[in-house]
C-alpha cells in the first residue's frame, strides 16, 4: 500500500484522515477501516512527506505510529511537529499513537504523550469502534469551545 487513496484532493466537508504509518502491515488494517469510515486517506510514508501534507491540509484525523522510521516515542518527528504546532493549529486534528507500549484509550498516556488517544498495536481488529468512540468524545469535550472560537471570531 505505497500509494494514497484515489481521493488526494479533498472537498469542504470531507472527513480526512493522514496515516502516518510506514508499516505495511498495520497499513493494510487502518486504511480501510478509516475508507469503512467515509474517510479520505492520505498516507504519509517520509517525515518530509508528512510536514508537507500538515502544512498543506488540515486533517481531522492524524494517526501516528509510534516507531515511525524507527523513531521512538521521545524523538518521533511527528509527535515532535504536532506538539510544537500552536494550539488552535493543533486542536485541528484528532491525534492518534498507535503503540506498542501503552496500552488502548490511556488517557494519562495521551495526555503525557501530547495526543487525543492511544490505540494498541494489539487492539487493531477494533481500530474503527475505537477510533470513532475517540473521536465521538473529542467533539463533545470541544463543542463549547469551537462555538465561543467562532462567536469571539465574528466580533
Amino acid at each position: 500500500m505505497d500509494q494514497e487513496t484515489d481521493n488526494s484532493f479533498f472537498d469542504v466537508g470531507d472527513n480526512t484522515a493522514l496515516v502516518c504509518v510506514d508499516h505495511q502491515q498495520f497499513q493494510k488494517i487502518i486504511v480501510p477501516q478509516l475508507i469503512d469510515m467515509t474517510y479520505k486517506v492520505h498516507l504519509g510514508l517520509f517525515q518530509e512527506d508528512v510536514l508537507l501534507k500538515l502544512k498543506t491540509y488540515s486533517y481531522n484525523v492524524v494517526i501516528i505510529y509510534e516507531n515511525f522510521k524507527g523513531s521512538t516515542v521521545a524523538n518521533n518527528p511527528i509527535l515532535l511537529e504536532m506538539t510544537q504546532r500552536p494550539g488552535v493549529l493543533r486542536r485541528e486534528h484528532f491525534v492518534v499513537l498507535l503503540s506498542h507500549r501503552f496500552p488502548t484509550n490511556d488517557a494519562m498516556g495521551a495526555f503525557v504523550q501530547s495526543v487525543d488517544q492511544i490505540i494498541n498495536i494489539a487492539d487493531l481488529a477494533n481500530f474503527k469502534p475505537v477510533l470513532r468512540r475517540g473521536v465521538a468524545q473529542h467533539r463533545e469535550l470541544y463543542q463549547s469551545f469551537y462555538e465561543t472560537f467562532k462567536t469571539v471570531q465574528s466580533l
